[in-house]
């Protein structure tokens, strides 16, 4: 048997990048999954992968009707929701001195504002066995030159984990924090740059950029009964960056 067999995940951010590899990774263990994001193309080309298994939303986590505009359809269709993957992210750097605040603000309301409303519309649906999952970073715990802001927001989910955890005792739903580190997905590339990247991996113990795929196995776990005993954690998929 499967291990998500019969269960209804959404996973936020899920077009592109460890988002899409999750979903494709909760597919194969039998689940049903809802991807959300705001971009079309990257959302019908990550359905054309999935198969009959999945539907494509189309919204952004900072607007509060486009959540439950996605809530709403998995209530109608699916009843309730079983795992929660707040994957949605962006960053850029700057320097101190050179931040702006159309940047902090774009930051902090996809990272950590549009995180809380994320868990928070969705919560409703859950139930006892519930699995919420957070995308963290490894730069929430390490100083990284010019990526304050991205670094501070990671930060936040971090705390907001910890906090909720404690929020939910009871309920039979748990939250968990799933940190990558150097990771080639769209928007590492675009921030960072290939070479970049690959000057990042190669510092890792493993001397590698990681692949969505290998955080999506990792977030699996977390959304699984295999994890029942994990909650206020972090798990760092990240080659061993932050942890040497």
């Amino acid at each position: 048997m499967k291990r998500l067999d019969g269960k209804t995940a959404v996973i936020t951010g899920g077009g592109t990048g460890i988002g899409l590899g999750a979903a494709k990774r909760f597919v194969d263990e039998g689940a049903f999954v809802y991807i959300f994001g705001r971009r079309q193309e990257p959302l019908d080309a990550a359905l054309a992968q999935l198969g009959p298994n999945a539907r494509a939303v189309r919204g952004s986590v900072t607007d509060l009707a486009d959540l439950d505009r996605l809530y709403g359809q998995v209530k109608a269709e699916r009843g309730g929701l079983d795992i929660l993957f707040a994957n949605a992210g962006t960053g850029s750097f700057a320097p101190l001195g050179e931040i702006t605040p159309e940047q902090y603000d774009q930051t902090f309301d996809i990272n950590v504002k549009g995180v809380l409303f994320t868990v928070q519309r969705g919560l409703p649906l859950m139930g006892p066995g519930g699995s919420i999952i957070l995308t963290g970073s490894t730069t929430g715990v390490m100083g990284t030159p010019q990526f304050s802001v991205y670094s501070a927001s990671k930060a936040a989910i971090r705390n907001l984990a910890r906090t909720w955890a404690l929020d939910l005792q009871g309920t039979g739903i748990r939250v968990n924090v799933l940190s990558p580190g150097p990771t080639l997905t769209e928007l590492a590339l675009e921030v960072v740059g290939e070479e970049g990247l690959a000057a990042l991996g190669a510092t890792t113990p493993i001397g590698r950029m990681g692949d969505p795929s290998e955080t999506g196995a990792v977030a699996a776990f977390l959304a699984s009964s295999d994890s029942s005993f994990m909650t206020g954690g972090e798990v760092f998929v990240d080659g061993g960056l932050a942890q040497v």
